[in-house]
């Protein structure tokens, strides 16, 4: 029998006993649902973090007013804090004596560059910045200059740009052009870097602004706070320079000894170990839950095949007294089981997608604006294959079983 036509016999089946099919492909849709979802969320956010890290640079430290990552319910608590600011931050430089490698940044999303002859599209990041920027995050100059302090002070228009804008440019330098962002005009010094994508995600469409006029024209008015990037001399004085740096900030922020931080200071290497094992532990228990639903589900597909050989018992006798031969019958039952298990994991991956997109889209509105949504390949692929191997390993006795009906008895039964 032809593959196609095996194909519509199982969907054939599945309508057929609608009930009895959706029960046993709801348990391969479920093992499959938890891969995709834990897969997609703990990826998205994984990839997102580490972009964010290789930007920070090794060595260095981040002082934020709310964690790079919020889990649990304590978002309030976190949105009350008072503001990051310039001043703290220049409070913080003032005072400490393990480094003088400390920047100011802050990034808003969402915006339309245009020059004379183009404009882009409005999903340009701008970030604010200082002259120290270059220095301890791990970005650098394709052509042009940074800032000088000068222009960091006075709020000087100069910009410079990622290399997803320079089209607009026409094959043009961009050194010396001007762009405009929201009525304000700035003339380009340099180009960053190209640093390519992540995942669909563009690392180079994104404009850096002085600090100052930054603040005045494109600060976030739902999250004024500045991030405040530290670097130590080296690895061996990173220890030092975080303990140092946590004690200047709490005399900053005036606490007193029995209140706790109200600012996060985090480590790129172990907020990066710390969140990478979290994630590792939840894909760990939703896989192993996810494969023992699916082998559950594969008790019920042989129970399904099992049914459909004793339903088809007549068929299948009329097809061997015309000449059907064993590994046809074999191979037309196999098909139907590995037809099944692909439906169930379908609509397990079509759910798994939804669920971790929709994820995605929430903790991108409320906590990660640079959050985008990671496709899990690897996972999909899991799914497929597994799906694929269900049907066969619990649909060969059935089909076993139903190549070798005598012929004859299975023209007799009723």
């Amino acid at each position: 029998m032809h593959v196609i036509e095996s194909i519509i016999m199982a969907l054939a089946s599945v309508r057929s006993h609608m009930l009895r099919s959706s029960l046993t492909l709801l348990s391969i849709g479920i093992g499959v649902f938890a891969i995709i979802a834990s897969s997609g969320i703990t990826g998205t956010l994984t990839q997102t973090l580490s972009s964010q890290l290789a930007d920070l640079g090794e060595n260095s430290m981040l002082i934020q007013r709310t964690p790079t990552l919020q889990f649990g319910g304590n978002w309030r608590k976190y949105q009350s804090r008072p503001d990051l600011t310039p001043e703290i931050a220049r409070g913080l430089r003032h005072q400490m004596t393990t480094t003088q490698l400390i920047s100011v940044s802050n990034t808003s999303n969402g915006y339309t560059v245009e020059t004379t002859a183009d404009a882009s599209n409005p999903d340009v990041a701008v970030i604010g910045i200082d002259d120290l920027y270059f220095q301890v995050n791990a970005v650098s100059l394709q052509q042009g200059r940074s800032f000088t302090e000068q222009e960091v002070t006075l709020g000087s228009n100069v910009a410079i740009i990622g290399t997803d804008l320079l089209p607009l440019f026409n094959g043009t330098s961009p050194l010396g052009q001007r762009i405009k962002i929201r009525n304000q005009e700035f003339i380009v010094v340099g180009v960053l870097e190209r640093k390519g994508g992540v995942l669909g995600q563009s690392q180079d469409n994104r404009v850096l602004l002085p600090l100052s006029i930054f603040i005045k024209y494109y600060s976030s008015r739902w999250d004024t706070s500045v991030d405040i990037a530290i670097k130590a001399y080296g690895k061996d004085a990173v220890s030092a320079t975080f303990e140092e740096a946590v004690g200047i900030m709490r005399g900053l922020r005036d606490l007193k000894p029995w209140q706790e931080n109200d600012f996060e200071i985090d480590l790129n290497e172990a907020l990066a170990g710390q969140f990478n094992n979290l994630s590792a532990a939840i894909v760990v228990v939703a896989w192993v839950s996810g494969i023992g639903a699916l082998l559950a589900a594969g008790i019920g597909i042989m129970n399904m095949m099992l049914v459909s050989v004793k339903e088809r018992t007549r068929e299948i006798g009329v097809r061997k007294a015309l000449g059907a031969k064993r590994r046809w019958i074999t191979r037309q039952f196999l098909i139907e089981s590995i037809t099944l298990c692909q439906l169930g994991g379908f609509t397990g991956v079509l759910g798994g997608l939804a669920v971790s997109y929709s994820a995605t889209l929430l903790v991108r509105s409320s906590a990660l604006p640079s959050l985008s949504f990671v496709w899990p390949l690897e996972a999909i692929i899991f799914s497929v294959v597994a799906c694929t191997v269900i049907g066969v390993g619990f649909g060969f006795y059935p089909a076993w079983k139903a190549a070798r009906l005598d012929p004859i008895e299975a023209l007799r039964y009723e």
